[in-house]
């Protein structure tokens, strides 16, 4: 029962009448293709017809025929058609498709134009002619010809009816066959080609890339701005009755990184809004370093700062992911060092960018082994310098921890 289900399935079901009607589709549309042709050979062929304006009207027709299978127009058309009568699953088609794309779906026009053909062929040959079988086994024709076939013209009685039906069960078949053929092919010839699937990824990791960019940016600015306010709001907390000057500059302290981290905040959104009309807040260099040494003094913090070089001369893309790399590490020294001295260094030299940030570990802290790629402070700093292709050390020696970076410098307006 399991094989006779498997042989008759085909022929079942709404399946079979979807798949014969997308390939009659096809052979309807190849009808003016072979009309074409059979005209031009005509042409060619009838003594006295002029060569040369011929042969211009036909390259014209040809190229006016074989532009449409490129259209990006109608292989969306094609999608849609395949998706409903084949019951393929295929993606969305793009707007602008690659041309390795656009060849593949002209390979498609002409499979389902060929497939449709045969199978318009076989369905107009075997109608009339099971027609004809059938009313000869039972009677009802005087045993004529049959679709100009001598051969069959002595088959009659039971033969006639079975060769009939054989003949409508052949074709069946057959568009089952076919239509399970455009069905398997229509994903390769549809689907995305590899051109368009690196495209995808390309765009897929530009996105990626540009999350982690913001996520980093959210991060430093936001994160250094919270710790700044917990620690001044701790501070102000503990001498507000004892120093009440002391708690003013901290709560403006708060009130100052507070503002700092809208602004920040509000660049990240405006790069979410790339695009719009939102116009992008500029981001901070390392122009702005004595204010953020001035916010990490602020906290209470003991920071020594040392500035050696030029740097108004540092590329900008350069100054940008500096900023942050310094901001990142007094924010993890005001987080985890407490109240001990913090050294800053920042060189502009012919070679690069070095910065270096370095504190005493605290009585009774001890360093854990640091996980692969530290925590998200120092993997943001870590993805900063991997793409400005510098190098980064993150350790601690002889109870001193240090943060040592080095950016080389980089040719062109490193915009």
């Amino acid at each position: 029962m399991g094989a006779l289900g498997t042989i008759v399935a085909p022929l079942t079901g709404r399946r079979l009448v979807r798949r014969g009607v997308h390939l009659l589709l096809g052979g309807v549309v190849l009808i003016p293709y072979v009309l074409l042709i059979i005209g031009f050979v005509q042409l060619f062929t009838e003594p006295g017809t002029p060569v040369v304006p011929s042969a211009v009207l036909a390259a014209v027709t040809f190229v006016i025929g074989t532009v449409p299978p490129f259209l990006p127009a109608l292989r969306a058309l094609e999608i849609t058609a395949t998706r409903h009568f084949l019951d393929v699953d295929l993606p969305d088609p793009v707007a602008d498709p690659p041309w390795e794309t656009r060849l593949f779906g002209a390979g498609w026009y002409v499979l389902h134009l060929l497939s449709g053909g045969v199978a318009m062929v076989a369905i107009l040959f075997t109608a009339p002619t099971a027609v004809v079988l059938v009313a000869r086994g039972l009677g009802f024709d005087d045993g004529g010809g049959v679709g100009g076939l001598a051969m069959l013209d002595g088959v009659t009685g039971g033969w006639a009816v079975l060769l009939g039906l054989g003949l409508v069960v052949a074709t069946a078949y057959l568009v089952a066959g076919l239509g399970a053929l455009l069905a398997w092919f229509a994903p390769l010839l549809l689907g995305p080609s590899p051109a368009e699937l690196r495209l995808a990824m390309e765009t897929q990791a530009q996105e990626f890339a540009e999350r982690n960019r913001l996520a980093r940016e959210l991060h430093d600015s936001v994160g250094h701005a919270l710790t700044v306010t917990t620690l001044q709001a701790a501070a102000a907390r503990r001498v507000l009755d004892t120093d009440p000057e002391f708690a003013r500059r901290a709560l403006l302290a708060v009130e100052e990184a507070g503002r700092t981290a809208m602004e920040d905040l509000d660049h990240v959104l405006g790069v979410l809004r790339a695009g719009t009309d939102a116009e992008l807040s500029p981001q901070r260099t390392l122009a702005d370093l004595d204010r953020l040494v001035d916010d990490a003094r602020t906290t209470g913090m003991d920071l020594e700062a040392t500035v050696d070089g030029d740097l108004a001369a540092v590329p900008p893309v350069l100054s940008r992911e500096a900023y942050r790399i310094v901001q990142e590490g007094l924010t993890n020294a005001a987080r985890h060092a407490a109240q001990v001295p913090v050294r800053l260094r920042v060189a502009a030299t012919a070679t690069g960018l070095d910065i270096d940030v370095s504190n005493p570990l605290p009585d009774g802290v001890t360093v854990r082994r640091p996980r692969a790629n530290g925590g998200r402070g120092l993997r943001g700093m870590r993805e900063r310098v991997r793409l400005l292709r510098g190098e980064l050390s993150a350790q601690a020696a002889d109870g001193v921890w240090r943060v040592r970076v080095h950016l080389p410098a980089r040719t062109g307006d490193g915009r």
